[in-house]
C-alpha cells in the first residue's frame, strides 16, 4: 500500500479495525447484464482508456463498469484505469461524469486498494462537487461512490477533512430516498472514526436521521444505520433533546428495537438506555409512553448478550424506584416488569407485557428443568441444588 499524504490534502491515511458497511456494485446501481469477463476484454477496455477520443474513453468507462460488476478479479486487472477515470470526472463534459464514476465505485467495492488508490487519485474533489449537482442521479452516484469509500478505514479520516460531512447531511435533508439511504450509511461508516463524531455532530443531524428512520422498513439495513448514528450521538445532551422533541422520534426508535434486525436492536436498546442514565426523570415517562416494555421483555432473552444486558439495566430503570429491593421482594425480572405494569396506563400495553412476562416465565422454567435433569446425569443426588423461584436467566 502506498504511504498516504496528510488528511488535510485530501488523499490521505489513518487506520481503525471498526467494521463498516459497502454495498455490493449491484446494490445502487441497476446495470447492464454482464458480458464474458476475459483478459482481451481487460486489456481493449486499457486501450480504449489511454486513447485521446473523448468517445473512446467513455465506451471504456462503461465497459469497466461492466467487468467490474461481480469480478473482483477484473477489479484487480483494471486498477491501472483509476487515474484516467478520475482524470474523467474533472473535465468539463457532464457527459463523461457520471459513467466514469460509476466505473470507479464497481472498480472500490470490496477492493481495499482500489478505494485508497481512487482516494489518492484526486476523485474526492470532483465527487463532492458532485454532491452538490442539480442532476439527481449524478449526485445519488456520487453519495454511493463516497459510501463505498468510506467502508475504508483509510479514507475515513480523509473524506471528513475534505469536508463531505456536511454535504452528506444535506442529502439527508434534499436527496432521493436511495442518496438519503446512501448517506445515512456514509455518514454511520465515518462515525465510526473517533474525531468524525464531532464533525457529524455540529451538523445537527438528528432530526434528518430521524425522518428516515420513520419512513424506512424497520428491519432494512437503512434503519440499522440510522440506530447505530443515533447511539453515539445521544451521549450528548443537544442531541438527546432534539431526539425527544422530534414528533416520534422515540416512537420510531422503538419500533426498530420490535422489528428490527438483531444488531439494529442493540443499537436501539443502547439508545434509550443511555436516554435514561443521563436524566431518569426527564425520558423514563417518554419511553414508557411508547410502549417499549414488551420488546425490552423480549430481548432479555432473545437479543444479543450486550442487547439482553442493556434491556435488563434499562427494565430496571424503568419501575418506579430504579434501587434495588429487599431480600422479601428481590431484583428478579418477573417483579422488576411487574413493579412497571402496575404502573402503565392502557390495557392493551399492559397486558400485552403480562402475557409476555408469562410466556418467559415458562420457557426459564422448562430451561432450568432441562438443566437439572442435565445435572442429574453427572451429578449424585446429594449434588443437585435444591431448586428456588423461578426467574429469567441471563447468559
Amino acid at each position: 500500500m502506498d504511504t498516504p499524504h496528510s488528511p488535510s490534502s485530501c488523499s490521505s491515511s489513518s487506520s481503525s479495525s471498526t467494521y463498516s458497511w459497502e454495498p455490493h456494485a449491484t446494490d445502487t446501481i441497476n446495470l447492464e447484464p454482464e458480458e464474458p469477463q476475459t483478459p482481451l476484454a481487460v486489456r481493449r477496455a486499457l486501450q480504449l482508456l489511454k486513447s485521446g477520443l473523448p468517445e473512446l474513453r467513455l465506451q471504456a468507462a462503461r465497459d469497466i463498469r461492466k467487468l467490474t460488476k461481480t469480478s473482483q478479479r477484473c477489479r484487480r486487472q483494471l486498477s491501472e484505469s483509476v487515474g484516467p477515470l478520475v482524470d474523467m470526472l474533472r473535465v468539463d463534459s457532464d457527459e463523461s461524469h457520471e459513467p466514469a464514476l460509476l466505473a470507479l465505485l464497481n472498480l472500490a467495492v470490496k477492493d481495499e486498494k482500489n478505494k485508497i488508490k481512487i482516494v489518492e487519485a484526486g476523485a474526492l474533489e470532483p465527487i463532492l462537487n458532485f454532491l452538490k449537482s442539480q442532476n439527481p442521479n449524478l449526485q445519488a452516484s456520487a453519495t454511493a461512490a463516497l459510501l463505498t469509500l468510506s467502508a475504508s478505514s483509510t479514507n475515513k479520516p480523509i473524506i471528513s477533512a475534505c469536508g463531505a460531512i456536511p454535504l452528506l447531511v444535506e442529502i439527508l435533508r434534499d436527496g432521493s430516498p436511495q442518496a438519503k439511504a446512501d448517506a445515512v450509511m456514509a455518514l454511520s461508516n465515518l462515525s465510526t472514526y473517533p474525531n468524525n463524531l464531532s464533525f457529524i455532530l455540529e451538523t445537527n443531524p438528528i432530526p434528518f436521521i430521524v425522518d428516515i428512520l420513520k419512513t424506512c422498513k424497520k428491519s432494512s439495513k437503512t434503519a440499522e444505520k440510522c440506530c447505530a448514528l443515533i447511539e453515539p450521538l445521544v451521549d450528548y445532551d443537544e442531541c438527546r433533546t432534539v431526539l425527544i422533541s422530534e414528533e416520534g422520534g422515540i416512537l420510531a426508535v422503538v419500533e426498530v428495537l420490535e422489528n428490527g434486525t438483531l444488531q439494529s436492536r442493540e443499537h436501539a436498546v443502547g439508545t434509550l438506555l443511555t436516554l435514561c442514565q443521563s436524566d431518569r426523570c426527564k425520558y423514563r415517562e417518554p419511553i414508557l409512553r411508547e410502549g417499549v416494555i414488551p420488546g425490552l421483555l423480549e430481548l432479555t432473552v432473545q437479543g444479543t448478550p450486550k442487547s439482553q444486558i442493556k434491556a435488563r439495566t434499562l427494565l430496571q430503570l424503568l419501575r418506579e424506584s430504579p434501587y434495588p429491593r429487599s431480600e422479601i421482594q428481590p431484583d428478579t425480572l418477573e417483579n422488576i416488569v411487574c413493579n412497571i405494569i402496575s404502573q402503565i396506563d392502557g390495557d392493551d400495553q399492559s397486558g400485552k407485557a403480562k402475557k409476555m412476562l408469562a410466556e418467559m416465565v415458562q420457557v426459564s422454567m422448562e430451561q432450568s428443568l432441562r438443566h437439572l435433569q442435565q445435572r442429574a446425569l453427572v451429578c449424585t443426588p446429594s449434588d443437585l441444588p435444591i431448586a428456588g423461584a423461578s426467574e429469567v436467566s441471563f447468559k
